[in-house]
């Protein structure tokens, strides 16, 4: 390993290590544009000049491999000057126009040119102009600010792996575009405006709305799909301004997808802020002891029997965990957090979750889809196969919808035929993972809310044991999730109890009264004459077609636990209050139960949270994922002829709060667009 000297310090690497890494690890501050760690070198900048004893002139310490016996100068009159005159070049044609541009405050070339430029200009010419550039409705655009790093285009084409973005012309005259002056298509396409170390690229949704000083900051967790992102919420009043991401290696790394990003502006629109209670078949406003007497009347007496409740995707841990406790309080075994009818059980804890775990894609050496389009059901797993895939040596093949994932597979088939034949060992596939040592398969909700789910479940988990993907230290057996509040449901038992009814037998019309908590994803067209009580945060299908409405908070507007795709629980924190009369959808429950006269055992969210780890002691464990221990699940029965279907049909319309999103609607019908109409270069 090459050990050098920088400023005095010698310091030990490991082989391929840059001279920049080794003075970040030698305690010296490097500054850079162009450099990213995550994306490959392109040595544009020329910011991070260095000076090495016995090199004829500077060195670019980002794309200089560290040796051994190398002795490097950070901070001496020579680097000095180099980076003034670097600087100086970068602001040549820069437009300095800080007070209108929203990277203002938080811009690297701002900080930079403080820090290391010489605070003067040499250069009288006139400044050269670009025209903005289409970049579709969530990027801005203003390129006579750009300084060319290519940070936008090697990620576009490196990790989000789309062909968009690119350089056009020479020196001077060099331009980054889309080619076409098409909208840039990809769902990580928002990750180029955190990159873009100046001002020519921002938020178009965010655009003059606040300045960053202004807002209060908010570490939480990403609802809006199954991954548990780490985000960052920035926030002026009772407002949300905006969505960022936060570093967490084994999750996000540092990005976030389009629709986490940008539907926070469904936050504040069609929001449910008060109590509604159906009089004369229309929905009228009223107080919450009238909403509560209104149920309580309909209750009264009943048989639990008569009495069901469906948790929707966007339920936190403490709502369903109340729910659940109500449930069984008024003798209710109707109760299912599984909307789509996903053949999902809680006997198992490996059966649902994404064992691998997120981070542990980059130790797999071969992988198998089956009926996941993980494109738009799970964006930044997506990035991380495809993180992968390019290290070399991992083959892919996928049985469902054929799509477009980014990186190349090999196409096994439609439908569950094909994967009987694979574990039977009948398709070549089926050798590629007897050979891996680490292989690993991805089970995604269109393959298991069918029909014949529980036997397609079993099918991979006979794939599973015949080709050794669980072993003592792997388990390549993975199930992807859509929902947020999934795996938190199917720990906390939200499955029907003894001779209870499933959502499917929920909306055939013979339940009495029905909680539907968030489910705005279920057919309401099939609920029939049961009494609807539906507590959520926004008015979608079933606040439309609820008796009573309860008002509830949004996942920004509640401390809350969050389980991901792999178990992993997070805890999201509360950034705004909920509007109106809205509350905390564990407190709502709470206040129901002592008026029902079935009053549940806890009066703070500690105490609930208690209860919760009383129930599920891995509630405990923040940002750990326990080892869930393999077993026998699945229901063997007869495979359907059908082939499986993707669950997403828009990716950017996939729940209430992005369908309320006017940013979202603007994405979908421009995409749907590009893709329907083509960019007209086929003839």
């Amino acid at each position: 390993m090459p050990t050098l000297t920088v400023d005095g310090v010698e310091v030990t690497v490991d082989p391929g290590t840059t001279v920049l890494q080794a003075c970040e690890e030698a305690g010296a501050e490097i500054p850079r544009f162009c450099y990213h760690e995550r994306l490959s070198i392109a040595g544009n900048c020329r910011m991070c000049l260095v000076e090495m004893e016995k090199a004829p002139k500077l060195i670019a310490s980002c794309a200089m491999p560290a040796g051994d016996g190398m002795v490097i100068h950070t901070n001496s009159q020579k680097v000095k000057e180099g980076r003034e005159g670097a600087m100086e070049f970068l602001l040549i044609n820069h437009p300095l126009d800080c007070p209108i541009c929203d990277q203002g405050g938080e811009c690297d070339l701002q900080d930079q040119s403080l820090y290391y430029g010489s605070g003067t200009s040499r250069y009288q010419e006139l400044k050269r102009a670009v025209a903005e550039k289409n970049m579709g409705p969530l990027i801005k655009t203003t390129m006579t600010r750009c300084i060319h790093c290519t940070r936008c285009v090697r990620f576009a084409t490196e990790v989000a792996g789309v062909d968009d973005l690119g350089a056009i012309n020479r020196g001077e005259n060099m331009e980054i575009t889309t080619y076409l002056e098409q909208a840039l298509d990809s769902e990580l396409s928002g990750n180029i405006i955190d990159l873009c170390p100046v001002g020519a690229l921002t938020s178009k949704p965010y655009a003059f709305t606040a300045r960053p000083w202004e807002l209060s900051k908010t570490e939480s967790i990403d609802a809006l799909d199954a991954v548990g992102a780490n985000v960052r919420i920035d926030s002026r009043g009772q407002e949300v301004m905006r969505i960022m991401p936060r570093l967490n290696e084994d999750v996000n790394e540092e990005w976030l997808s389009d629709r986490s990003r940008f539907s926070y502006d469904g936050l504040k629109a069609q929001r449910l802020d008060t109590p509604y209670v159906r009089k004369d078949g229309k929905l009228q406003p009223v107080g919450w002891a009238e909403a509560f007497d209104a149920i309580t009347a309909k209750l009264n007496g009943l048989d639990g029997a008569k009495i069901g409740a469906i948790a929707g995707d966007l339920a936190c841990s403490e709502s369903q965990k109340a729910l659940k406790d109500l449930m069984d309080l008024l003798g209710s075994p109707n109760i299912d957090c599984r909307q789509d009818g996903a053949a999902l059980d809680t006997a198992i804890r490996a059966s649902y979750l994404f064992n691998t775990t997120i981070a542990g894609i980059e130790e797999a050496d071969a992988l198998l889809i089956i009926g996941s389009n993980l494109r738009h059901e799970a964006s930044l797993i997506n990035a991380r196969i495809r993180k992968r895939w390019k290290m070399g040596n991992f083959p892919i093949a996928l049985i469902g919808e054929q799509a477009d994932l980014t990186y190349p597979y090999e196409y096994l088939g439609a439908g569950p035929a094909t994967l009987a034949e694979v574990a039977d060992g009948k398709h070549s596939f089926a050798e590629t993972l007897k050979k891996a040592e680490r292989p690993m398969i991805i089970i995604g909700q269109g393959a298991l809310a069918r029909n014949d789910g529980a036997a397609v479940l079993a099918a991979a988990k006979k794939l599973a044991d015949a080709f050794g993907l669980v072993s003592d230290d792997w388990n390549g057996f993975n199930v992807l999730h859509t929902a947020a509040a999934r795996v938190a449901g199917l720990d906390l038992g939200l499955v029907p109890g003894e001779g209870g009814k499933s959502v499917t037998g929920m909306l055939d019309g013979s339940l009495d009264v029905l909680f539907l908590l968030g489910a705005d994803e279920i057919d309401t067209s099939r609920l029939g004459n049961s009494f609807v009580v539906y507590q959520g945060s926004h008015g979608d299908a079933g606040a439309s077609a609820a008796d009573v409405i309860l008002p509830g908070a949004a996942y920004t507007e509640k401390d809350a636990i969050w389980v991901n795709m792999e178990g992993r629980a997070q805890l999201g924190r509360r950034a705004i209050f909920p509007p109106g009369e809205a509350r905390e959808d564990w407190t709502i429950l709470r206040a129901l139960s002592e008026r029902l006269g079935k009053t549940l055992p806890y009066n703070t969210l500690a105490e609930l949270r208690e209860k919760m780890i009383e129930a599920v002691p891995h509630f405990a464990e923040i940002d750990v994922v326990m080892p869930a221990p393999w077993g026998d699940f699945g229901a063997a029965g007869k495979l359907d002829d059908a082939a499986f279907a993707n669950p997403i049909s828009d990716y950017y319309l996939t729940n209430p709060i992005s369908r309320a999103s006017r940013i979202m609607a603007e994405c979908s019908a421009t995409y749907s667009k590009t893709k329907t109409e083509g960019t007209g270069t086929n003839g």
